[in-house]
């Protein structure tokens, strides 16, 4: 059996910053995910100098990318830490390894946001979409309620401690985003017949997590009721503003 090689303590701050960089190399070689990234990031960047971003957006949309590689980095090196002392699937790694994914989530959240305050002007502009201006806004107004409505989600989740984010639980999130998505889609169309549709789509979804077992007549209700009545709040607020 071939003996590990034995791990040198860095000498000098050049041997500190090589093995920073082979722990770069590291995870993008064994990592999908993060060679994933590299490479929208790449993009991404190519495109926000094509499109001449000003120099505070260019730099607040560089920083929600590295951000993200650093997330997706620290979930790395957590796992092979978790792994080297447990390698049975223990609950407490579970955990570990939970949050640690949790955080890239959060900071994915972070950047799609970024990316879509940044470049939606650039989406709408050669649409030529009546009153730009307006309806962008509106779409603003459409994703933050879904935001807020994802979070309360799993801010109840926590609270009650029943369930997964996506698999059962006190309320059903799978309702919330459904009706709050059609709470959006009858207030920016302000059409019945696709108001109508959307309700029947909404229903369609909350059902099959009543039918699959998965959440109570209640727990659907309530996912319902919270993803209806904070999106009509969110937009309640924003008319009122208007006036």
């Amino acid at each position: 059996m071939e003996k590990p090689k034995e791990v040198v303590k860095p000498k000098n701050w050049f041997e500190s910053l090589n093995y920073a960089i082979e722990g770069v190399i590291f995870a993008f070689k064994t990592q999908r995910h993060i060679r994933y990234h590299y490479v929208i990031a790449a993009a991404a960047l190519f495109l926000s100098l094509f499109l001449e971003l000003p120099m505070i957006e260019f730099v607040l949309f560089s920083m929600s990318i590295v951000i993200l590689l650093f997330a997706e980095m620290m979930n790395t090196a957590i796992e092979e830490a978790v792994n080297l002392i447990e390698d049975k699937h223990h609950i407490l790694a579970k955990n570990a390894k939970d949050v640690s994914a949790g955080a890239v989530l959060i900071s994915s959240i972070g950047v799609a946001i970024m990316v879509y305050m940044i470049f939606s002007k650039y989406v709408y502009e050669p649409m030529g979409l009546a009153l730009r201006e307006a309806r962008m806004f509106a779409g603003h107004i459409a994703i933050i309620a879904l935001l807020l409505v994802l979070i309360a989600v799993v801010v109840f989740k926590a609270t009650h401690g029943k369930g997964t984010p996506l698999h059962g639980g006190m309320p059903s999130g799978h309702a919330a985003v459904a009706f709050s998505l059609f709470t959006s889609i009858s207030l920016l169309t302000l059409n019945p017949i696709v108001a109508i549709m959307a309700f029947a789509l909404a229903i369609m979804v909350s059902h099959s997590r009543l039918v699959g077992g998965i959440h109570t007549k209640m727990e659907i209700f309530l996912g319902g009721l919270l993803g209806f009545g904070l999106t009509l709040l969110v937009y309640r607020i924003f008319f009122m503003t208007l006036k």
